[in-house]
Protein backbone atom coordinates (compact mmCIF):
# COMPACT_ATOMS: atom_id res chain seq x y z
CA UNK A 1 0.00 0.00 0.00
CA UNK A 2 1.66 3.79 -1.38
CA UNK A 3 1.00 5.85 1.70
CA UNK A 4 -0.29 9.82 0.40
CA UNK A 5 -0.35 12.99 2.70
CA UNK A 6 -2.01 15.84 0.85
CA UNK A 7 -0.50 19.18 1.53
CA UNK A 8 -2.99 22.10 -0.26
CA UNK A 9 -4.28 24.97 1.24
CA UNK A 10 -7.32 25.08 -0.90
CA UNK A 11 -9.48 22.31 0.72
CA UNK A 12 -10.93 21.13 -2.13
CA UNK A 13 -7.86 20.75 -4.29
CA UNK A 14 -6.82 18.34 -1.49
CA UNK A 15 -10.78 16.70 -1.23
CA UNK A 16 -10.19 16.03 -5.38
CA UNK A 17 -7.57 14.43 -5.08
CA UNK A 18 -8.99 12.09 -1.84
CA UNK A 19 -11.77 10.98 -3.73
CA UNK A 20 -9.49 10.31 -6.94
CA UNK A 21 -6.58 8.76 -4.83
CA UNK A 22 -9.74 6.54 -2.58
CA UNK A 23 -11.22 4.87 -5.80
CA UNK A 24 -8.03 2.59 -5.53
CA UNK A 25 -7.14 -0.35 -3.81
CA UNK A 26 -2.83 0.20 -3.81
CA UNK A 27 -2.98 3.73 -2.26
CA UNK A 28 -4.06 5.15 0.88
CA UNK A 29 -4.28 8.91 2.07
CA UNK A 30 -3.32 8.68 5.32
CA UNK A 31 -3.39 12.43 6.13
CA UNK A 32 -4.01 16.15 4.85
CA UNK A 33 -2.10 19.54 5.32
CA UNK A 34 -3.09 23.09 4.77
CA UNK A 35 0.50 24.37 5.17
CA UNK A 36 4.09 23.67 5.24
CA UNK A 37 4.52 23.31 9.15
CA UNK A 38 1.33 21.11 9.54
CA UNK A 39 2.79 19.42 6.88
CA UNK A 40 6.09 18.55 8.28
CA UNK A 41 4.30 17.73 11.63
CA UNK A 42 1.98 14.66 10.20
CA UNK A 43 4.71 13.49 7.76
CA UNK A 44 7.00 12.75 11.33
CA UNK A 45 4.37 11.48 12.33
CA UNK A 46 2.57 9.13 9.83
CA UNK A 47 5.58 8.10 7.49
CA UNK A 48 4.19 9.01 4.18
CA UNK A 49 5.74 7.38 1.00
CA UNK A 50 4.54 10.03 -1.42
CA UNK A 51 3.69 13.65 -0.51
CA UNK A 52 1.68 16.01 -2.79
CA UNK A 53 3.21 19.13 -2.30
CA UNK A 54 2.00 22.75 -2.93
CA UNK A 55 3.96 25.51 -3.19
CA UNK A 56 2.45 28.62 -2.33
CA UNK A 57 1.03 28.01 1.10
CA UNK A 58 0.61 31.01 3.86
CA UNK A 59 3.54 30.63 6.50
CA UNK A 60 6.09 27.85 4.98
CA UNK A 61 5.60 27.25 1.81
CA UNK A 62 6.41 23.67 0.03
CA UNK A 63 9.64 24.54 -1.33
CA UNK A 64 10.99 25.04 2.73
CA UNK A 65 8.83 21.79 3.42
CA UNK A 66 10.13 20.00 1.03
CA UNK A 67 13.81 21.02 1.80
CA UNK A 68 13.06 20.28 5.62
CA UNK A 69 11.88 16.87 4.98
CA UNK A 70 14.46 15.66 2.74
CA UNK A 71 17.01 17.05 4.97
CA UNK A 72 15.29 15.56 8.03
CA UNK A 73 18.00 12.48 8.66
CA UNK A 74 15.30 9.74 8.34
CA UNK A 75 16.56 7.03 6.19
CA UNK A 76 13.75 6.56 4.28
CA UNK A 77 12.17 10.03 3.53
CA UNK A 78 8.51 10.11 1.17
CA UNK A 79 8.89 10.62 -2.32
CA UNK A 80 7.93 14.69 -3.09
CA UNK A 81 5.81 15.42 -6.10
CA UNK A 82 5.44 19.02 -6.47
CA UNK A 83 1.88 20.73 -7.34
CA UNK A 84 1.64 23.76 -9.37
CA UNK A 85 -0.95 25.45 -11.99
CA UNK A 86 2.47 26.13 -14.68
CA UNK A 87 4.69 23.72 -16.14
CA UNK A 88 7.04 26.46 -16.05
CA UNK A 89 6.27 27.89 -12.47
CA UNK A 90 9.81 28.97 -10.65
CA UNK A 91 8.35 27.53 -7.78
CA UNK A 92 8.81 23.94 -9.66
CA UNK A 93 12.27 24.56 -10.45
CA UNK A 94 13.16 25.61 -7.14
CA UNK A 95 11.34 22.30 -5.73
CA UNK A 96 13.29 19.76 -8.07
CA UNK A 97 16.28 21.64 -6.34
CA UNK A 98 15.34 21.51 -3.20
CA UNK A 99 14.96 17.57 -4.10
CA UNK A 100 11.51 16.95 -5.50
CA UNK A 101 10.75 13.48 -7.63
CA UNK A 102 9.08 15.88 -10.37
CA UNK A 103 5.97 17.83 -10.89
CA UNK A 104 2.33 17.54 -11.61
CA UNK A 105 -0.47 20.33 -12.67
CA UNK A 106 -2.75 20.61 -10.82
CA UNK A 107 -5.45 20.26 -13.50
CA UNK A 108 -3.67 16.76 -14.57
CA UNK A 109 -6.01 14.03 -15.60
CA UNK A 110 -6.89 11.26 -12.71
CA UNK A 111 -5.23 8.30 -14.56
CA UNK A 112 -1.94 11.26 -14.42
CA UNK A 113 -2.27 11.75 -11.04
CA UNK A 114 -2.25 7.99 -10.12
CA UNK A 115 0.40 7.42 -12.61
CA UNK A 116 2.84 10.16 -10.84
CA UNK A 117 1.85 8.47 -7.22
CA UNK A 118 3.02 4.81 -8.10
CA UNK A 119 6.24 6.07 -10.98
CA UNK A 120 7.81 7.90 -7.72
CA UNK A 121 6.76 5.23 -5.04
CA UNK A 122 9.10 3.09 -7.12
CA UNK A 123 11.72 5.49 -6.76
CA UNK A 124 11.65 7.40 -10.33
CA UNK A 125 10.57 10.75 -11.08
CA UNK A 126 7.94 12.60 -12.96
CA UNK A 127 8.00 14.39 -16.25
CA UNK A 128 8.63 13.77 -19.07
CA UNK A 129 11.99 14.00 -20.45
CA UNK A 130 11.38 16.62 -22.68
CA UNK A 131 9.82 18.98 -20.33
CA UNK A 132 12.17 18.78 -17.34
CA UNK A 133 14.67 20.04 -19.98
CA UNK A 134 12.78 22.31 -20.91
CA UNK A 135 12.26 23.45 -16.92
CA UNK A 136 15.43 23.48 -16.05
CA UNK A 137 17.12 25.30 -19.14
CA UNK A 138 14.66 28.15 -18.81
CA UNK A 139 16.18 28.42 -15.11
CA UNK A 140 19.44 28.04 -15.35
CA UNK A 141 20.15 30.24 -18.87
CA UNK A 142 20.75 33.08 -17.03
CA UNK A 143 23.65 31.79 -15.12
CA UNK A 144 26.96 30.51 -15.56
CA UNK A 145 28.07 26.51 -14.99
CA UNK A 146 30.75 26.11 -12.97
CA UNK A 147 32.36 22.65 -13.79
CA UNK A 148 32.24 20.60 -11.09
CA UNK A 149 35.50 18.08 -11.41
CA UNK A 150 35.13 16.37 -8.11
CA UNK A 151 31.77 15.09 -8.81
CA UNK A 152 31.63 14.31 -12.42
CA UNK A 153 35.24 12.61 -12.34
CA UNK A 154 33.40 9.79 -10.36
CA UNK A 155 31.85 8.94 -13.43
CA UNK A 156 33.18 6.93 -16.63
CA UNK A 157 33.02 8.00 -20.28
CA UNK A 158 29.99 6.06 -20.66
CA UNK A 159 28.19 6.95 -17.58
CA UNK A 160 28.97 10.54 -18.95
CA UNK A 161 27.87 9.72 -22.07
CA UNK A 162 24.16 8.64 -20.70
CA UNK A 163 23.54 11.60 -18.73
CA UNK A 164 24.74 13.87 -21.13
CA UNK A 165 21.66 12.30 -23.44
CA UNK A 166 19.07 12.24 -20.35
CA UNK A 167 20.09 16.12 -19.85
CA UNK A 168 19.30 16.51 -23.31
CA UNK A 169 15.53 14.80 -22.84
CA UNK A 170 16.36 11.34 -24.26
CA UNK A 171 14.55 8.18 -23.09
CA UNK A 172 16.08 5.41 -22.19
CA UNK A 173 15.00 3.46 -25.49
CA UNK A 174 16.30 6.61 -27.23
CA UNK A 175 19.35 6.45 -25.16
CA UNK A 176 19.63 2.79 -26.01
CA UNK A 177 19.31 3.50 -30.02
CA UNK A 178 21.76 6.03 -29.82
CA UNK A 179 24.89 4.13 -28.50
CA UNK A 180 23.62 0.69 -29.01
CA UNK A 181 23.00 -0.77 -25.92
CA UNK A 182 20.03 -2.96 -24.21
CA UNK A 183 17.61 -0.91 -22.37
CA UNK A 184 18.62 -2.87 -19.72
CA UNK A 185 22.47 -2.02 -20.11
CA UNK A 186 21.09 2.10 -20.21
CA UNK A 187 18.62 1.53 -16.92
CA UNK A 188 22.43 0.00 -14.87
CA UNK A 189 24.18 2.41 -15.92
CA UNK A 190 22.04 5.40 -14.69
CA UNK A 191 21.56 3.44 -11.58
CA UNK A 192 25.45 4.23 -11.21
CA UNK A 193 25.08 7.63 -12.33
CA UNK A 194 22.48 8.38 -9.56
CA UNK A 195 25.08 6.46 -7.08
CA UNK A 196 27.93 7.93 -7.89
CA UNK A 197 26.89 11.58 -8.10
CA UNK A 198 24.73 11.08 -4.57
CA UNK A 199 21.53 12.32 -5.95
CA UNK A 200 17.92 11.11 -5.52
CA UNK A 201 16.88 10.46 -9.53
CA UNK A 202 16.74 11.19 -12.65
CA UNK A 203 15.44 14.86 -12.41
CA UNK A 204 18.11 15.39 -9.83
CA UNK A 205 20.92 14.24 -11.94
CA UNK A 206 19.85 16.56 -15.28
CA UNK A 207 20.19 19.41 -13.02
CA UNK A 208 23.61 18.65 -11.90
CA UNK A 209 24.50 18.19 -15.59
CA UNK A 210 23.48 21.51 -16.43
CA UNK A 211 24.77 22.61 -12.62
CA UNK A 212 28.10 21.36 -13.73
CA UNK A 213 28.37 22.81 -16.97
CA UNK A 214 28.43 18.77 -18.64
CA UNK A 215 25.67 20.17 -21.23
CA UNK A 216 24.55 23.66 -21.65
CA UNK A 217 21.23 25.17 -23.21
CA UNK A 218 23.34 25.85 -26.68
CA UNK A 219 24.05 21.87 -27.27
Amino acid sequence: MIRVLLVDDQALVRTGFRLILDQTTDIAVIGEAASGTEALNLAWTTHPDVVLMDVRMPGMDGIEATRRLLDSGHSQPPKIIILTTFDLDEYVFAGLQAGASGFLLKDALAGDLLTAVRTVAAGQAVAAPSVTRRLIEHFVTSRTPQRDESRLSALSVREREVLTLIARGLTNAEIAERLVLSEGTVKTHINHILSKLAVRDRVQAVILAYQTGLVDTDQ
